[in-house]
């Protein structure tokens, strides 16, 4: 072996020759380029910009208990600036290609459970709170003590659930799979396109995006995520241009009038940290915590350990390098989410989108916080990119983490039917967390079944006596009188 070689293979080692922003990423050691990740920061951003139009849809749409409604364009300059300040934060600190951005599900409690018992600042106080005790978790090692006592089984079962959900989500937020409406009487939840086949142009945006993705995929194209991308957005631009379309979703392909908008930044510190203890019971504002704590962890986690695996980046042991600052930073995230009244921000599972591009260092984040912060200022132009054109590397990625399958033990029961669950649930409930939370409750029980209770680590059976409380939260809140 020469020396050159043996110098690249040294862990942590910087190759002959490397620059210093090569050193300090370690871009060329983890087997990137910067054309890579240029390329995966861009695709990260591209699947991940929707939340620019999502969130200030959701938060806006509701009121507090006062009938008070947030500011839209305030929203998308808080949205913004969240996304981008910890993004980058997370690529300079942790070295890993996971953007932050205020979290879908989290978003939606602070909105329709938390809002409506208090005011918008008390509601973004409980998240500011959520925020800081996550970071002190993280601090007195719990959070990442945590994960490393997850059997590695586990881990490969949650990045392979992620694969399925993200999949499941680019297939629903495109309009190929649709809810049947309850009223159809039907016992089918969901259907191809809106009525049972597909129809409309912006459905046929999406098909031929993805036999445009999977196709480059297949010749082992570079860029081919973020080309599909792109180039379903030029043809979605030009097919809203001579067709008769009545709706994209939440984001039409149109070439804006005016490209540069100002930011409205009235939202940044509209937050009271204690004042939900006045506006509600203490046991109430207790559960709305457990909640959002529980949820932007096990979110966080996922999130982390599927990122990490799918980029090669999991030690011997399974375990994600820097986790500790990670875990902070996605804790701060959240503060800082709160503070801002975007809601609670966290690190995005779309991330494996600039993950299949090729990124494998916080190199990536630097461009996609980048083009955050640019969206301050250019949210007319950034945000032409619809959703169809976009879902089809949410299926393609879906694709590449759904590989790791092979690594589970299937012929074992007590590892096969927790990562079962894990997998299945994620898409079938629609959420990362009740994933995590099956797959651990599982583990646990068929561990004592089989008397092997000594096997499971303790912070597996604290967590996992969480999540039984976290399912069971609805009759806990009846037998305490909270609804």
């Amino acid at each position: 072996m020469s020396e050159a070689q043996q110098v690249a293979d040294r862990p942590g080692a910087a190759p002959p020759g490397a620059n210093s922003v090569d050193r300090f990423f370690r871009i060329t050691a983890r087997g990137s380029t910067i054309a890579r990740e240029i390329r995966g920061g861009f695709a990260t951003f591209f699947t991940m910009a929707y939340i620019l139009v999502l969130n200030p849809i959701i938060l806006g749409s509701a009121k507090d208990k006062f009938g008070h409604q947030l500011d839209g364009a305030e929203l998308v300059t808080a949205t913004a600036l969240v996304a981008a300040v910890m993004t980058i934060i997370m690529g300079v600190g942790g070295n890993l290609p996971l953007a932050l951005a205020a979290g879908l599900g989290l978003n939606a409690v602070v909105a329709f459970q938390i809002a409506p018992l208090m005011s918008w600042a008390d509601a973004m106080g409980l998240v500011v709170l959520e925020g800081l005790l996550i970071c002190v978790l993280v601090v007195t090692g719990l959070r990442e003590a945590v994960m490393h006592a997850i059997p590695q089984s586990l881990k490969q079962a949650i990045s392979v659930g992620i694969g399925l959900f993200i999949a499941f989500i680019g297939f629903v937020d495109a309009g190929f799979v649709s809810r049947i409406p309850d009223v159809a009487n039907t016992t089918v939840p969901v259907q191809l396109g809106a009525t049972g086949a597909l129809s409309g142009w912006p459905v046929l945006v999406f098909c031929l995006g993805v036999l445009l993705t999977i196709g480059l995929l297949a010749r082992r194209v570079r860029g081919a995520i973020l080309i599909s991308i792109l180039v379903m957005t030029v043809v979605a631009i030009v097919i809203d241009s001579v067709a008769d379309i009545k709706s994209w979703g939440l984001t039409t392909p149109k070439v804006p009038d005016d490209i540069v908008a100002a930011p409205e930044f009235g939202l940044l510190g509209n937050f009271s940290l204690f004042g939900a203890f006045g506006e509600t019971t203490v046991i109430t504002v207790v559960l709305l915590l457990f909640t959002l704590i529980l949820s932007d962890f096990f979110d966080t986690m996922g999130t982390v350990v599927g990122i990490s695996a799918e980029a090669g980046l999991l030690d011997e042991q399974g375990r994600v390098p820097n986790l500790g600052r990670i875990l902070l930073i996605d804790g701060a995230a959240a503060v800082a989410g709160g503070a801002s009244s975007s809601s609670s921000a966290t690190s995005y599972i779309e991330s494996a989108a600039g993950v299949g591009e090729g990124a494998r260092t916080g190199f990536a984040n630097l461009v996609t916080g980048g083009l955050f912060a640019c969206a301050l200022f250019l949210t007319p132009l950034l945000t032409i990119v619809p959703m169809q054109a976009a879902a089809p590397a949410l299926v393609a990625v879906g694709f590449l983490m759904m590989t790791q399958v092979k690594h589970i033990d299937w012929d074992k029961y007590e590892i096969a039917i927790p990562a079962f669950l894990t997998i299945a649930v994620m898409p079938f409930a629609y959420s990362i967390t009740n994933g995590i939370g099956a797959g651990f409750v599982a583990y646990v029980l068929i561990k004592t079944v089989l008397g092997k209770a000594r096997q499971v680590h303790w912070l597996l059976w604290g967590t996992s006596t969480l999540f039984l409380v976290y399912f069971a939260i609805d009759p806990i809140e009846q037998l305490f009188g909270v609804k």
